[in-house]
């Protein structure tokens, strides 16, 4: 019973949510749908009726089989010129079986699942297609506007349109012009916009041509109808028709493809099942063809304004067919009131709008403006097929050069070492230009030469090879970093490497431990320690420091080198950073910060020796001063850190460390932190007693610096500000020392800080 219940309220939410969004969102659509399909049939040199036909079978036979929820399909602008061309060749009902087998092949097709090869299709191409067939129909339907008659050809009709603009057809380009104006009108009138401007400008031309009595052709459907016949089979050469079946059910299949995928990105609902989206064109050519209708695609502007109506699943698309068809039977009659002129002038309309200057912006940005032009041209001069075909091979072309692109960077260090940068995929291709860019570097010099590609063949390994031999034999010395896969070292080897590109390895990253770097001379090899698996640690510390020293001349030191060379002779830091000496506490890497940020003071436990200690520590003060009065710091920070050792022996209440003098009478500038901890009160926290000295010590080393009389001054003037940070290792987490106590930096709004001139906290 609870599952009866729960089945009847999930179809009774179903039933109000159609009624709510997809009802009203059908009207819409239909309301565009109908003066759209009779334009593109009009274009298409089909009946009329061809292009309802195709409507109701988009709503009703793609609507209910598609993969898309929200897509609608129907005859489609950019479908037009190719049926145009088989109706001229074959004849209509010869088109209508063309139209037919394209369905049976699209079906075919999404059985075998392979829709999403089409999404391999450069979009350039396709918007280029698009917006050359917009070109043609705006270029042969202008001349229907002047009140003539279209040419054969883009270019015929570009010659012939001064000729026509000189001659006098005074009503023709009334209504054409009227019907324009209320299109690019229509949508600034924001009362009105819920009735679509296609119909709202037809219908303006219409009526305005009925009560004027201006002389213009009308839309006939009934002939429409009596010219509705069944399909036939085409004759002539099977090859062009086998052709012609491939192109109608390519073009209508990629077209509805990336407008399924398109729609996708503009709504919430379920994404688009591809393969069963192609089968569900298949049918619907299949119906369209066997009806006498055109060929059906999903068509984006009536997927817009579906999802823009408010449509939330397929009944929309479904709805819209069937208003359609009852306008074919009910209404028909209305068409015959429609002047051509005006429906050509809705095609000019349409056409101009394929062509998208924002497409265009967005394929500049990623260097296809070439491709998307090339292919609206030679659609426009040379026909339909043959311009895509022309697209898809500059399309291929531009992969291919960016997939085996290479760069190569070569520059003269101060230390008169050469160093070459190969980025890229290493091929023949780049042959030419590596071998130029090595000439350049001078016979007997020291060269670096750092490769970081993804591929390289064997033209290039021979190239490459060569030079490095010529080199050496001159006297010169070069050294190869690999920062890829090995190609360079496997060909060396005579051992095979990997036939395709692979994807780049972790890179080293400068704030791991060496022992953790890919290709580090540690071992690495890790032992138990405190709970935890750590590297073991190996006699090769010094050679580690130097493999850095060297890591940083080779690949750091040209980044840094620009901005190091301008702070050269003289440091501007804001900062005075006191930190403890432990070595897990890297200022630079808790704070991110380069060269010139930070004036560092380092030493054990992050101890600031009060003024006029009776044992001062004249390295800390000398800081203090010069940072303060020579380098005008706005900010004295005291980090101090978890686990430290120093606060760890001060907590062994005065008991001296054997062998360690220096370090125990540094230590008695610990005693007010001592003292304060033991003054404190505990409650709330849990870090245990070592964390928590940690944490007092640096609030009490804030308050030692303000014994410091030049200290304590600026800071009451507001041009001085004390921070205190706590780094817990454990974590990775920075806390900041606030009113309420320490608060983790992520926490707050802005990793805000104390205000200049606000005192921080003194407990």
């Amino acid at each position: 019973m609870t599952g009866d219940t729960q089945s009847s309220r999930t179809t009774t939410e179903r039933l109000i949510s159609m009624l709510r969004h997809d009802l009203p969102a059908s009207l819409v659509v239909f309301l565009v749908a109908v003066p759209l399909s009779l334009g593109i049939a009009v274009t298409s040199g089909a009946p009329l009726v061809a292009g309802l036909v195709a409507a109701v079978v988009g709503g009703l036979v793609a609507g209910a089989l598609g993969g898309s929820v929200v897509q609608v399909s129907g005859p489609a602008a950019g479908l037009a010129l190719v049926v145009a061309e088989l109706v001229r060749t074959y004849g209509w009902r010869a088109t209508c079986m063309i139209t037919l087998m394209a369905g049976v092949l699209q079906i075919v097709l999404g059985a075998f699942k392979v829709a999403r090869t089409a999404l391999a299709v450069s979009p350039a191409v396709v918007h280029g297609m698009l917006a050359g067939v917009g070109v043609v129909i705006a270029l042969s339907q202008l001349h229907v506007v002047l009140g003539g008659q279209p040419q054969n050809s883009a270019i015929e009709n570009i010659l012939e349109l001064p000729k026509q603009i000189a001659d006098n057809h005074s009503h023709a380009v009334a209504a054409g012009v009227l019907t324009i104006a209320v299109l690019l009108l229509w949508p600034r009138l924001p009362k009105v916009r819920a009735i679509p401007a296609p119909l709202a400008a037809l219908t303006c031309a219409a009526l305005t041509a009925g009560l004027l009595g201006w002389d213009v052709a009308r839309a006939d459907l009934s002939k429409g109808f009596s010219e509705w016949a069944t399909p036939v089979l085409p004759s002539g050469d099977w090859h062009g028709i086998a052709g012609a079946v491939l192109l109608v059910a390519l073009l209508a299949g990629v077209e509805s493809l990336l407008c399924s995928v398109a729609a996708d990105h503009l709504h919430d609902g379920p994404r688009t099942d591809l393969d069963r989206e192609l089968t569900g064109q298949g049918v619907a050519n299949l119906v369209s063809g066997a009806l006498g209708g055109l060929p059906v695609a999903g068509v984006v502007v009536r997927t817009t304004t579906n999802v823009r109506a408010g449509a939330r699943s397929r009944w929309s698309a479904i709805l819209h067919g069937v208003w359609v068809l009852v306008f074919a039977v009910g209404f028909g009659w209305t068409v015959m009131l429609i002047p051509l002129e005006a429906l050509a002038a809705l095609l000019v309309f349409i056409g101009v709008r394929m062509v998208n200057l924002g497409t265009m912006r967005g394929l500049h940005g990623h260097g296809e403006l070439p491709i998307y032009v090339l292919t609206m041209g030679a659609v426009i001069v040379v026909g339909l097929a043959e311009g895509v075909l022309l697209g898809l091979g500059l399309a291929a072309l531009f992969a291919l050069r960016r997939l085996t692109k290479v760069w190569v960077h070569v520059s003269l260090e101060p230390d008169d070492r050469w160093h070459v940068v190969v980025t890229g995929s290493l091929t023949f291709v780049g042959v030419p230009r590596l071998t130029d860019s090595l000439r350049a570097i001078p016979a007997g010099a020291t060269v670096d030469l750092d490769l970081n590609v993804d591929f390289m063949d064997n033209a290039a390994f021979e190239a490459l090879h060569g030079w490095r031999l010529e080199h050496e034999r001159a006297g010169g010395t070069v050294a190869i970093d690999e920062m890829h896969d090995e190609w360079y070292t496997s060909a060396t080897k005579g051992t095979r490497a990997s036939s395709a590109k692979t994807p780049p390895k972790a890179p080293d990253r400068w704030w791991l431990p060496r022992a953790y770097r890919r290709g580090g001379p540690l071992s690495a090899i890790p032992v138990k320690h405190a709970g935890a698996w750590v590297p073991s640690r190996t006699e090769q510390a010094v050679p580690d420091l130097l493999a850095g020293a060297n890591d940083f001349q080779r690949r750091t030191a040209p980044l840094v080198r620009p901005f190091l060379t301008r702070m050269a002779r003289a440091q501007d830091p804001s900062h005075l950073f006191i930190a403890c000496a432990d070595s897990r506490v890297v200022p630079n890497l808790i704070t991110a910060s380069g060269p010139g940020d930070l004036f560092t003071v380092r030493n054990v436990g992050n101890l600031v020796p009060r003024y006029g200690a009776a044992s001062p520590d004249d390295s800390v003060l000398g800081a203090i001063e010069y940072a303060t009065t020579a380098l005008n710091v706005r900010t004295i920070t005291v980090c101090g850190h978890s686990g430290c050792g120093a606060m760890a022996a001060l907590l062994s209440a005065g008991e001296q460390i054997d062998g360690l003098p220096g370090l125990n009478r540094w230590l008695r500038h610990g005693d007010h932190t001592l003292a304060r901890y033991i003054l404190s009160d505990p409650a709330g926290e849990d870090e245990g007693p070592l964390d928590r000295l940690c944490r007092v010590n640096v609030a009490q080393q804030l308050d030692n610096l303000r014994t410091h009389p030049k200290v304590a001054r600026l800071e009451v003037e507001g041009r001085l500000e004390l921070v205190g940070l706590y780094f817990d290792i454990g974590a990775a987490r920075v806390h900041v020392l606030e009113p309420g106590g320490f608060t983790p930096v992520s926490s707050h709004a802005a990793v805000s800080l104390p205000a200049p001139g606000a005192a921080p906290p003194r407990g």
